[in-house]
């Protein structure tokens, strides 16, 4: 059971700050190695070189320690992909920067990935239901469907009912979360390729075909 910290010095802060961070280096690498199964506290410990009593100190608990991996792995991924996305200026490039930079950060963070999908596979809350595989938070979704919506305002994509463009960012997102369950299977990957062609697939998909475009532009003229 983790205990009240006494109050800190700005250096017992960093320290502490330091230690936290090994410790979830070490329980990402373990994770990546040994499965989610057999990462516990202990193993962490042993492969951090230190006491399953400090790691205790951090974290209260496994639990406590797999809920901070999910939730630096999906900010890292954040900082890495935001000013890739931001660079672009229209939807077809944003959205091929969005399927080009989930999975280049695949690439560059195997482990964090690994680890990242043997806890969402696995945890499972006190109802036994899987943890963090929570259906209705669609916030994932959000960007998908906001560029879909804006590349239909600017004519470069077909038009989408509110339904459409839900289906079409799940569709992305499932094929993105995918890749990293095959990277996991297979270190060997080509996952830059991959993201090429799922980016030309997905764009093919949601384009406005040039007939309907042309057909448009005879009627304006």
């Amino acid at each position: 059971m983790k205990t009240d910290k006494p109050s800190q010095t700005k250096e017992g802060a960093a320290a502490d700050r330091t230690r936290k961070a090994q410790i979830l280096r070490v329980a990402i690498e373990t994770i990546a190695s040994l499965g989610y199964a057999q990462a516990s506290v202990g193993q962490i410990a042993a492969r951090a070189g230190i006491s399953k009593g400090v790691i205790t100190y951090h974290f209260a608990s496994k639990d406590e320690i797999m809920e901070q991996i999910v939730k630096e792995v999906y900010e890292a991924a954040v900082r890495f992909m935001q000013p890739i996305i931001e660079r672009e200026t229209v939807p077809v490039a944003v959205l091929r920067a969005y399927i080009e930079s989930n999975l280049a950060f695949m690439a560059a963070n195997r482990d964090h990935i690994v680890a990242l999908t043997e806890i969402v596979g696995n945890a499972r809350g006190p109802d036994g239901r899987p943890k963090f595989a929570d259906s209705s938070d669609d916030s994932i979704l959000q960007p998908v469907v906001e560029i879909l919506r804006w590349g239909e305002e600017t004519g470069e994509f077909k038009a989408f009912s509110d339904f459409s463009a839900r289906v079409a960012a799940i569709t992305l997102r499932s094929a993105i979360d995918g890749v990293a369950y095959r990277l996991a299977a297979d270190p060997g990957l080509d996952v830059a390729g991959f993201a090429r062609e799922l980016a030309e697939l997905f764009l093919a998909a949601v384009r406005r075909p040039a007939r309907e475009t042309e057909t448009e532009s005879k009627e304006r003229g």
